[in-house]
């Protein structure tokens, strides 16, 4: 067991920030002695802001740091592959945001790396919507409380009307963002923790309404990143999948619901309300109740440390199921025809 773990952070964005720095700073043992921003001074900002120590002018720097036993990656997903790697090479541990990487390659390039270093954790940062429902979501289908799964919805939609002259972001553009779409991979991790994986490769179609948008200049950029997805599938075990991710559905009365359709009944999961519902054939509309040993919570940070330290195993999220969903991502962009598009 490690009692005094030394951390590295590259990219203090808003969830680093929010999270995983304070979350980390309040654990024995552990110190954040390194911070690597994208510019000297935000990098001295976020020192400032949190009491740590050390700045690094570059990523690279950061990594090599011999006296680091760790690297957290905060940045966005077109660093997450070239850093993990790294940080594995140089004997580090790897906390990485989500979502995982560019694309499937990358994705498994990482996996590969940490299977060649058994004795490193390899973790990322999982999909947080769902943790307090999914004990009990999936207690509620091995007790078969709907009976047999036929279908899913999943509506991951913004809630806002379409908005042609919003500036630019990340998510927006493919050389920072790659194939990750909207929602989609957060909200398919969350979702395969109680069904299971969809079969690939899968069924698209997707839109974007807005081919150019401007960054905080002016400068106009080409959006090659859908703003209105559909994706169909179907799961291993024979239930079907209908997935909606949106920008555009202003006023829409299902803006962030997990749909479970039974063969006995309905269950709902309405993030919006936060309400877990079971919906019987009779109209009994029943809110489901989270017993206190079933309900979840974030707990990443304290993970990460604990399977540092050998004291739990990581559950949320291995690489190993953070390539999965890179993988029904980049099928998704596939079968929708935007993968290939040339940037």
């Amino acid at each position: 067991m490690n009692d005094r773990l030394r951390i590295g952070i590259v990219g203090a964005g808003a969830n680093t920030r929010g999270k995983h720095i304070p979350l980390l700073q309040q654990i024995p043992g552990v110190e954040i002695v390194q911070v690597c921003n994208r510019s000297e001074e935000s990098s001295r900002r976020a020192a400032d802001e949190f009491g740590i120590p050390g700045i690094a002018p570059r990523w690279e720097d950061l990594v090599a740091n011999p006296d680091l036993d760790a690297v957290v990656i905060g940045t966005w997903p077109y660093l997450h592959a070239p850093i993990t790697l790294a940080a594995l090479a140089a004997g580090k541990h790897v906390l990485c945001e989500a979502r995982m990487a560019m694309n499937a390659a990358e994705a498994r390039r990482m996996l590969d790396a940490s299977h060649a270093r058994p004795e490193l954790v390899a973790m990322v940062v999982p999909s947080p919507f769902t943790l307090p429902w999914d004990k009990t979501i999936r207690r509620l289908l091995r007790e078969e409380a709907v009976g047999t799964l036929l279908h899913v919805d999943v509506f991951a939609n913004s809630g806002a009307f379409f908005q042609p002259d919003r500036p630019i972001t990340w998510r927006d553009d493919r050389t920072l963002s790659g194939l990750n779409t909207q929602m989609l991979g957060i909200y398919y991790e969350a979702m395969v923790r109680w069904t299971g994986h969809v079969r690939l490769p899968v069924q698209a179609s997707a839109r974007i309404h807005a081919n150019t948008r401007r960054d905080a200049e002016g400068t106009p950029h080409p959006v090659h990143i859908p703003d209105h997805l559909d994706v169909l599938g179907e799961f291993e075990s024979g239930a079907t999948l209908h997935m909606r991710c949106s920008q555009i559905t202003g006023a829409c009365p299902t803006p962030n619901d997990f749909v479970l359709y039974g063969s006995k009944a309905t269950l709902r999961l309405n993030l919006s309300q936060r309400e877990l519902q079971l919906i019987r054939p009779d109209g009994r509309n029943e809110s489901v109740s989270i017993p206190g040993e079933e309900r979840g919570e974030w707990r990443v940070e304290q993970e990460f440390i604990n399977a540092i330290r050998g004291l739990e195993p990581v559950t949320h999220t291995p690489f190993s199921e953070g390539l999965r969903y890179m993988e029904f991502t980049e099928a998704v962009a596939r079968a929708a025809g935007y993968a290939d598009i040339q940037i």
